[in-house]
């Protein structure tokens, strides 16, 4: 048996020919949308085809965000289906309750990287980036893309600290 480069991870994720299924969800201002374009741009910079989708349940801050991202060879449709996440990185307790029944049954919650950012983060304003790095862990995605990616994305926004935190999250599991 072939041992993988990502223990704990689903080796069937790590092919380049399988989609690979993100559902972001929290509130508005909590940088879900954010959050979603990196991860979006990291996997364009490796090579993937990416589609994202972004629901807004208020059109301010507080209200539902949704934001569902899918990688891999070939992407047909920015949706993901009901019980067919692989990731679900959740910025809010009530959302992560309204949107953990789209996890399949073998797909990776990171609630628990949501609790340790309470630990980890004296500036919840890095929540976003803090719970990318958390995610980064699981996916096949090199720390230049993220970089890269981090950088579009944040380019007038401190890219700097927001990379440092983002390693503070990739380190804290």
């Amino acid at each position: 048996m072939r041992r993988s480069l990502y223990p704990g991870r689903d080796p069937e994720i790590m092919k380049k020919d399988t989609v690979v299924n993100i559902l972001f969800c929290g509130t508005g201002g909590q940088g879900v949308l954010a959050a979603s374009e990196i991860c979006g741009w990291a996997a364009l910079v490796e090579g993937y085809h990416v589609k994202k989708s972004e629901v807004h349940g208020m059109a301010q801050r507080g209200g539902s965000v949704e934001s569902h991202v899918r990688f891999g060879k070939k992407v047909f449709s920015p949706l993901i289906a009901k019980g067919s996440v692989d990731y679900l990185v959740s910025f809010h307790k009530e959302e992560h309750i309204r949107m953990v029944g789209f996890l399949k049954p073998k797909g990776i919650d990171l609630i628990a990287s949501f609790d340790a950012s309470h630990t980890y983060l004296a500036d919840k304003r890095f929540l976003n980036i803090f719970l990318l790095g958390a995610l980064s862990r699981y996916l096949p995605l090199k720390i230049e893309s993220w970089f890269a990616a981090i950088n579009t994305v944040f380019a007038d926004k401190n890219p700097e600290e927001n990379k440092k935190m983002f390693l503070k999250g990739r380190e804290s599991g």
